[in-house]
């Protein structure tokens, strides 16, 4: 017997539990590449998501939705353009690619994790070091120890100090 949800008699209650699995594989996929969160793994992931599925069944979904959300954030999709990406997906082979139901994963997880993929991508690429401080003077010499006036002049000297980011 098929349990309903309560708002949508159409909403199967095995469909809620497959749409959160997916949304925690999203997550967690961006935890791993985004954010670092170098304790979350595939392995973890699988089995805290997906026991039961296969692990060469596991590895494809793994591998397709790690490729999809990289397209997504490489190209910074706005809403229009990841309908329009999300829609040509789902066309692909027949359907079998992309689900309606992945889709629909994928554009939730976007909408609310794509400031926070920006900031982390852009952080990843940035020039590293980075100007951490400058300073400079401008000296006068009256000429060197011999008494010699050909090197009299101005000197500027300039002093730039570099770090890493947390540094």
């Amino acid at each position: 017997m098929a349990f309903t949800h309560s708002c949508d008699p159409h909403v199967n209650m095995a469909d809620v539990e497959v749409a959160k699995s997916l949304s925690g594989l999203l997550n967690g996929i961006a935890q791993m590449v985004y954010y670092n969160k170098s304790e979350i793994t595939e392995e973890l992931l699988k089995n805290e998501l997906y026991p039961e599925m296969p692990p060469e069944e596991f590895k494809v979904l793994f591998e397709k939705m790690k490729g999809l959300i990289k397209s997504i954030a490489t190209a910074d999709m706005d809403h229009a353009q990841l309908e329009a990406f999300l829609t040509a997906q789902t066309k692909r082979h027949g359907g079998s690619w992309l689900s309606a139901e992945q889709a629909a994963a994928l554009s939730r997880f976007w909408k609310s994790q794509r400031v926070r993929v920006r900031e982390s991508l852009l952080a990843q690429h940035r020039w590293e070091p980075t100007l951490r401080g400058l300073s400079w003077r401008v000296d006068l010499q009256t000429g060197d120890s011999h008494g010699n006036a050909e090197h009299r002049g101005p000197v500027a000297l300039m002093e730039l100090e570099l770090g890493r980011a947390g540094q």
